[in-house]
């Protein structure tokens, strides 16, 4: 049974979510600020993360980058495209803006849990959950980077790009290809969500002597091994 923390402190949002999630079959549990559901994630890991922006306290933009190994699905009503853009960039898997439809939501729950699902269920069946290179270990059983022998955090999008690029050393990925990839076809994005994700891996990441992260001007990336 996949387990869904709903971080909203909207009661009526609350009571309707869980409804509708447990008759889905889903284990449903509960935060009405970002400082309860930080004490939440302290003791407990779900299998996903429904996030209202508009919290007491911490909010859900400063909770988010906050949380670096949990799928989250960003409710808001903010529509603005640069909005949405900034908050899937921060790490958000997903967007629904409110008022939205329940049906549209469960589809989106369920769209995101087979998508990472399908990626831990992927890596048991092969070799290389774990991809290393001098100083630096990229595990994707747990979504882990240690790097200099200091563990990195980064949001899930950040950790599968680099997994992805690092798994294909020198392999040439076009913006297209990386995007389609990590985001899914359903990603209403564009190429410099790849750009800035490339920027902020090797803020944390940086290049070495060995290996980085090569930028091929006019097409793509790829990770470069020396």
């Amino acid at each position: 049974m996949k387990h869904i923390l709903i971080v909203d402190d909207d009661i009526h949002i609350n009571k309707m979510l869980d409804e509708v999630l447990v008759h889905e079959r889903y284990m449903v549990s509960h935060a009405y600020s970002g400082t309860e559901a930080l004490l939440f994630l302290a003791d407990t890991k779900p299998d996903l993360i429904l996030l209202d922006l508009m919290l007491p306290g911490l909010s859900g933009e400063e909770l988010l980058p906050q949380i670096s190994d949990i799928p989250i699905i960003v409710m808001s009503a903010k529509v603005d495209v640069e909005d949405k853009v900034s908050l899937l960039l921060g790490g958000a898997v997903d967007y629904v803006t409110k008022p939205f439809d329940t049906k549209e939501l469960v589809a989106r729950v369920k769209a995101v849990l087979r998508r990472f699902q399908t990626t831990k269920s992927d890596s048991v069946s092969q070799d290389a959950q774990i991809v290393e290179f001098p100083d630096l270990s990229i595990n994707l059983s747990n979504y882990s980077v240690v790097y200099e022998s200091k563990k990195i955090e980064m949001p899930p999008k950040e950790f599968e790009l680099l997994f992805f690029l690092a798994s294909s050393p020198n392999h040439v990925f076009t913006r297209e290809q990386l995007l389609d990839h990590i985001w899914g076809y359903e990603y209403a994005g564009d190429t410099r969500t790849v750009d800035v994700h490339v920027k902020r891996l090797r803020e944390k990441v940086k290049d070495h002597t060995s290996w980085s992260i090569a930028t091929v001007w006019g097409i793509g990336y790829k990770f470069e091994v020396k």
